[in-house]
């Protein structure tokens, strides 16, 4: 698929998650792995957008493809380094909510809904690379 360039603003969330529905369509994937694929991509570009960019100017990459065994979707910016998997530590979920340190349930929703995550961070860009495995998650025959 074409890259898609957008502005790092909570409006092009609509595109991103657009961009994700056009790549798990052409895929096939069903309907429960192209779930995983587009929440995992929103809770991370959000957070590119929010936390990343913190309301400046910017702008977010993706780029998406498959072959044989996988769909992927590559997430780039300009941010400072973040590797959301870096020193992630699994939710509180035994505390009650009041407890509940704020923050980090969505980056753990979102890398344990894929199959497989990398992050790299060269030359002031972080590159994420999301990964839904296609066979894994096929429909059962009828």
């Amino acid at each position: 698929m074409n890259a898609l360039r957008l502005s790092a603003a909570l409006t092009s969330l609509e595109d991103v998650a657009a961009y994700v529905g056009e790549l798990t369509e052409r895929a096939g994937l069903p309907t429960e792995a192209a779930y995983r694929l587009r929440l995992a991509t929103d809770e991370l570009a959000t957070n590119v957008v929010m936390h990343g960019y913190r309301g400046s100017e910017g702008e977010l990459r993706l780029t998406g493809g498959m072959d044989e065994h996988t769909v992927w979707i590559r997430l780039e910016d300009d941010t400072p380094r973040f590797d959301p998997s870096a020193n992630r530590l699994p939710p509180r979920t035994d505390l009650p909510l009041s407890e509940r340190p704020i923050g980090g349930l969505g980056i753990h929703l979102a890398l344990t809904a894929l199959d497989d995550f990398r992050h790299h961070y060269t030359d002031g860009h972080n590159s994420s690379t999301l990964v839904i495995r296609r066979h894994d998650h096929a429909e059962p025959p009828k």
